[in-house]
């Protein structure tokens, strides 16, 4: 029925390919219910003007066969969100076709309007409602004029005020039904966002952000019901030169590993995070300093007795910085400094150890 669009090749124009086809699908049970009901009601206006069989027979077309043409057409197309858009625009055209075939009938025709024109603003906002009102207008006037149908508004009769009921009291609850999967799909989305913003890609941990952030809730809990809790920082040992002779894919699977260490040692209430580069932070809510020493010696001893990669019987050791949160800390930043600190003094101590702020002191 229409000529192909033409071949669509970027990364762009394939993201358009699927999302017209999902709209397509959106739409392909929608129209054939919507087109089933809107019979009901020009069928009312029809019988009313007394219409020749042919009449009859294109309004069945236009509503089971239809749809179903659309919908191939839109799959098919090789840019199927402008073939279904040139689809809702045709639905439009054959609704204001509709209004003249029943002579302007008033209750039928607006209710026509009405519907088609609540799908079009909820799926393509005011441009495409009013391209689609422009069809539905341009349409009512051919068919009035090649038809010498007076353009005149006449007095519905009771076939066809109560033709009308089933699309008044159905379409409206199909559409407002179908606008709510969509933000139900919009709130996923924008959920699933929200978690990859906050997610390091590689390890699955927390980014630097969002671990700070962390910490700054943690550290403004702690204060204000005066509870302990302590900050890790561990830093792998040389970790440049594993990048350097097994090559950044090594290096990244050796990151994962110890973020599954981390995950095996630490408890539920423990947020672990990528600070970034090969650095990790690690926040222990309602730990003291003698409980952040043991869980730093814990996961040091076992990064060192662990091999990371076994295919290359590769190893991995790392350095640690403590700091329990105190009075003086002035903010989450400052703390996290202490303990930032106390990791560059234990590497300069000789690596593979931790060191808390209390021993940098």
């Amino acid at each position: 029925m229409f000529a192909d669009d033409p071949v669509v090749e970027t990364a762009a124009d394939e993201l358009e390919i699927e999302e017209g086809r999902r709209l397509a699908r959106r739409m392909y049970v929608p129209r054939m219910l919507g087109l089933a009901l809107g019979a009901v009601c020009i069928g009312g206006g029809l019988w009313e003007v007394g219409v020749p069989p042919w009449v009859w027979a294109l309004l069945a077309f236009n509503a089971l066969v239809w749809p179903h043409i659309a919908y191939r057409l839109a799959r098919r197309s090789r840019n199927p969100m402008r073939a279904e858009l040139r689809n809702l625009t045709l639905d439009s055209a054959c609704g204001g076709a509709w209004i003249a075939a029943m002579h302007f009938s008033l209750a039928p025709s607006l209710v026509l309007v009405a519907m088609l024109a609540m799908d079009k603003a909820a799926i393509g906002g005011i441009k495409l409602l009013a391209r689609c009102l422009a069809a539905q207008l341009a349409a009512a006037v051919l068919v009035a004029f090649v038809a010498g149908i007076e353009p005149q508004l006449k007095q519905s009769g009771p076939a066809e005020r109560f033709s009308t009921a089933p699309l008044l009291l159905f379409y409206p609850v199909m559409v407002g039904f179908t606008a709510y999967r969509l933000a139900r799909r919009v709130r996923r989305q924008n959920q699933e966002l929200r978690e990859l913003s906050a997610t390091d890609g590689l390890t699955g941990l927390p980014n630097h952000t969002s671990w700070q952030r962390a910490v700054e809730r943690e550290f403004a809990r702690a204060r204000r019901y005066e509870q302990p809790a302590a900050v890790l920082m561990l830093d792998l040992d040389h970790f440049k030169a594993i990048n350097d002779v097994h090559g950044h894919a090594t290096g990244d699977a050796v990151l994962r590993a110890v973020a599954e260490v981390l995950g095996q040692l630490l408890r539920g209430q423990d947020v672990p995070g990528r600070y970034g580069g090969e650095e990790f932070g690690l926040l222990l809510p309602g730990t003291s300093r003698a409980g952040a020493e043991a869980i730093a010696e814990r996961i040091r001893a076992r990064l060192d007795s662990r091999v990371m990669i076994p295919e290359r019987g590769l190893r991995v050791t790392a350095s640690i910085g403590c700091a329990a949160l105190e009075a003086g800390d002035a903010s989450a930043a400052a703390w996290i400094a202490r303990a930032d600190r106390a990791l560059y003094r234990a590497k300069a101590a000789g690596r593979n150890r931790w060191m808390s702020d209390a021993a940098a002191a």
